[in-house]
């Protein structure tokens, strides 16, 4: 199976184009739930591929509004690529959005979702157990952590998701990176840095910021709204076990439209397969 049979093709995509501004990917990566979006340029009617914008990347960038200055560079592949070279080099370099791309022209992205869909349609290798491909070390996360706290829980952690636990430590639900973008605001304004430090008995305090006199300064931030992980997490918890395959992983992930599941052995969590994991079977 190559490329081409997997890809979504270019008059099928969601692009945005150059110059222009942030608002626009945002939106696109908002209300359609992408994790990227391409980024074009057209110069005397014909279109050259310039990259990717990430929602990551403008989290991560939250004053600047120029897409040409957000444009993430990254792996490509051409259409006859075989989907077990794909998967190798996506694995190699944590890659989950490849466009396809022949002199500058983008012709169609394939995701890791095009492939583990095609491990669920039996298309590609899956009849490993998903025991060997599962990751041991688990992301947890406290249920009444602040939303704020935990959005840089998971940006430190280097991870798209975390764990929730309750107070009698049992498994609550699970926080991932696609619902704080759901719920992040851009908010424009003038932050007073003369009084603004957090109290020290604020149990949550992250840090101090220190008072340097009555300067104001305009600001475009990234907020989060108030309230507590288990506010915002989803409950409803989909599991593997030791004896299922990763053909019926790769399944439960695209019928929940999920990307981690946890992996539990007589209702112990013993640890977490990502779809990034599930690359390894084809």
């Amino acid at each position: 199976m190559d490329v081409t049979d997997a890809m979504t093709p270019r008059d099928e995509l969601v692009t945005v184009s150059i110059p222009g501004s942030r608002d626009v990917a945002l939106e696109h990566l908002r209300s359609r739930e992408f994790s990227s979006v391409a980024v074009l340029k057209t110069e005397d009617g014909t279109e050259t591929f310039r990259g990717l914008i990430s929602r990551e990347t403008l989290i991560e960038n939250p004053n600047e509004d120029q897409l040409a200055l957000l444009v993430e560079e990254g792996p490509t592949t051409t259409a006859d690529t075989s989907l077990t070279a794909l998967s190798a080099m996506m694995a190699d370099t944590g890659t989950r959005r490849v466009p396809v791309v022949s002199d500058g022209e983008l012709h169609g992205i394939i995701t890791i979702t095009d492939v583990i869909d095609a491990i669920a349609d039996g298309q590609a290798d899956g009849d490993q157990s998903v025991e060997g491909f599962a990751t041991q070390t688990v992301n947890a996360i406290y249920a009444e952590t602040p939303l704020s706290v935990a959005e840089r829980e998971l940006r430190f952690a280097d991870l798209p998701y975390a764990i929730v636990i309750d107070d009698e430590t049992e498994i609550a639900g699970i926080l991932t990176d696609a619902d704080l973008i759901a719920v992040a605001e851009i908010v424009e304004g003038e932050d007073d840095t003369g009084g603004a430090m957090a109290g020290d008995d604020d149990e949550w305090m992250w840090e101090g910021i220190k008072t340097v006199g009555n300067r104001y300064y305009p600001t475009r931030n990234v907020e989060f709204p108030d309230g507590t992980v288990s506010d915002y997490m989803s409950d409803e918890l989909v599991t593997v076990s030791r004896t299922q395959t990763a053909q019926e992983t790769a399944q439960l992930m695209m019928r929940h439209d999920i990307e981690q599941i946890p992996l539990v052995s007589g209702g112990e969590l013993i640890g977490i397969v990502q779809d990034m994991n599930l690359l390894e079977a084809v």
